[in-house]
């Protein structure tokens, strides 16, 4: 195995095991935790809410597929950067990367750190500046646990991505073989909901087209982050074959937890219930096991959102590594460290900027509206599977199944939800997109620069 490398090069000590734990670890966060509401209640039915998880899994499991040709294509970190250069330019390319350090990315982090906190100030008393401090401290932990070497970021990642797999199995198992008084509530409180509606007291709308695809950009945001682990390709080994098996384990394993655990959900709490709680696992092990079951719930969400925390921390720097490569940023941002082979000063970057985002609380504005936007490169990333196709100086060992038809739908259904998100919120889409697009410019005078030799 090519666990050394040479100075200057990144350590290959990625296997297939840590590969797909970064896939599922980065994937499962707090969002299952509390996203079921926001699919419940856009989506009035059983049979509806299923669906909108099964064609959300389905659609990650596309864009996995897109990925996983496009990794064995380009096997090299920088994962969408890298794909999106290959089949376009470098301005798309950097793109990605500007849009995925300022906001989208570092925001992630923010987001997903301040999570934690909050999970943390439910066991500890914390108030506002507490929880940021917390936060804060979750982001420099990590990113000096992956400033010391890749091995060690993703054997943290993949404990954490394991146990909580575990604790989700033991959730599923115990709400359906324990939950049966619960059980029997919930269909008692659905029964009287069900008398009140008939009565005239309350009217619940059908599923709509509109209503359905409200919910699958929820059940997408759930979904997010499956591409973060082609950012690693330059330190996994033999990434040709172990990213695109990541990819797909990982996605398939995510998409059969998700719905197990809506089905415990549905389960044990009344329908108006799992619609309308914000902490709707935490609702379901009270249901269980009384006031004390939410408790335990937090510690399992805590733990899940730090695992999450730490697939994300680990995956960013690679893209930076990989611009300042190719001469998109200041050459010293991708030195690697001649002790842990780790590009250090892109991950102390990350740091400072996602502690930035944390402690000024200006993350929430940035990141809700650019997130959208990529599923702009997410389609032009699919899109590009059929230009690369058409290369004859690339080689690759993975072919997507059901090309062509795989990535145009998972374009598609990319262009819908940037279409959608600027009909119902259209300045903020505004706003998004120009934050994005005020990259164009400051690459082109970067790319001036560094031509005339002045980079």
């Amino acid at each position: 195995m090519d666990d050394d490398a040479p100075e200057g090069e990144l350590k290959r000590a990625i296997g297939l095991r840590h590969a797909t734990a970064m896939v599922v670890g980065t994937i499962i966060g707090a969002s299952i935790f509390v996203q079921p509401s926001e699919i419940t209640g856009q989506v009035p039915t059983v049979f509806g809410i299923f669906a909108v998880w099964a064609v959300a899994g389905l659609l990650t499991m596309f864009g996995a597929l897109v990925c996983a040709e496009l990794a064995s294509t380009f096997p090299e970190s920088g994962g969408v950067y890298v794909y999106l250069r290959e089949a376009y330019s470098p301005a798309i390319g950097f793109l990605w990367g500007w849009a995925m350090f300022w906001t989208m990315h570092s925001g992630i982090i923010a987001a997903v750190a301040t999570v934690f906190a909050r999970y943390v100030g439910f066991l500890v008393p914390l108030g506002n500046v507490g929880t940021r401090s917390v936060a804060i401290a979750a982001v420099l932990v990590l990113s000096w646990v992956n400033y010391r070497g890749v091995r060690q970021g993703s054997v943290l990642q993949a404990t954490f991505t394991w146990t909580k797999v575990l604790a989700i199995l033991a959730i599923i198992a115990v709400g359906f073989s324990l939950g049966g008084d619960a059980h029997e509530v919930a269909i008692t409180a659905d029964a009287a909901a069900d008398a009140a509606a008939r009565a005239g007291a309350s009217v619940e709308e059908g599923l709509t087209f509109s209503s359905f695809a409200l919910a699958l950009v929820a059940g997408l945001f759930a979904f997010g982050g499956w591409h973060m682990v082609t950012y690693n390709a330059g330190e996994t080994l033999d990434p040709r074959k172990t990213i695109p098996r990541a990819l797909i384990i990982g996605t398939l394993l995510v998409t059969a937890c998700y719905i197990a655990l809506n089905a415990v959900y549905l389960y044990l709490l009344p329908f108006d219930a799992v619609a309308t709680s914000t902490r709707v696992a935490a609702a379901a092990a009270d249901a269980v096991f009384g006031r004390g079951g939410g408790a335990v719930m937090s510690v399992v969400v805590l733990f899940s959102a730090f695992g999450a925390l730490s697939g994300i921390v680990l995956a960013g720097p690679r893209v930076y590594y990989a611009m300042a490569k190719d001469g998109l940023l200041f050459k010293w941002i991708g030195t690697v460290h001649p002790r842990y082979r780790t590009p250090h000063r892109a991950i102390l970057l990350q740091a400072i900027w996602s502690s930035v985002l944390v402690a000024t609380g200006t993350y929430r504005a940035l990141f809700t509206r650019v997130i959208y936007t990529e599923w702009i490169f997410f389609g032009l990333m699919a899109l590009g599977v059929l230009i690369v196709r058409r290369r004859t100086d690339v080689q690759r060992q993975y072919s997507c199944w059901g090309y062509p038809w795989v990535p145009i739908v998972f374009a598609l259904s990319g262009f819908a939800i940037v279409a959608n998100q600027i009909v119902v919120q259209p300045m903020d889409s505004l706003l998004g997109m120009g934050m994005v697009l005020i990259g164009l410019p400051i690459y082109y005078l970067w790319a001036r620069r560094t031509y005339t030799g002045l980079g």
